[in-house]
């Protein structure tokens, strides 16, 4: 299931985050953006949606918001112990429909250029890398999906 998050998710979202991210620190030399980011803010802004099992656990989130003609995909994540089941593409489909659902052109989303797993995922989805470059200290690699 699905659903718009509410603040009474927000610490397990920050666990999922610190789960499927704590593991690039090495890699980056920092905490990836997401392991930084407002929640309260973005769950206030209705902007955060979670994945969860039938007992209501959270497996997984997704941030996005719709900028322009698009939808911006901020961030998402699936905890390490529920990866491999389509989570996170669940989570992605759910995003595009409702980009599809607002009449948005795209969707837009980046990856930090060290998370080498989702240079290979996100063609897998459509989606086709349109830029590389330093973006808030971090070096980024960006992709859109246009929807028809």
């Amino acid at each position: 299931m699905i659903r718009k998050a509410v603040p009474g998710d927000e610490a397990a979202i920050r666990e999922c985050a610190d789960q499927a991210f704590s593991g690039y620190i090495p890699l980056i030399g920092r905490q990836p953006a997401p392991m930084t980011a407002d929640f309260s803010a973005q769950i206030a802004a209705g902007q955060i949606y979670v994945a969860l099992n039938d007992d209501g656990d959270l497996l997984g989130y997704i941030a996005f918001f719709p900028q322009g003609n698009h939808m911006n995909l901020d961030s998402i994540a699936v905890l390490p112990a529920a990866s491999g089941r389509g989570i996170g593409k669940k989570l992605i489909t759910f995003c595009e429909g409702e980009a599809r659902r607002l009449g948005l052109e795209a969707v837009h989303l980046y990856t930090n250029e060290m998370m080498t797993a989702n240079l290979s995922i996100y063609p897998r989805l459509g989606y086709v890398e349109v830029d590389r470059r330093t973006d808030e200290g971090f070096n980024r690699v960006f992709f859109q999906k246009k929807l028809a």
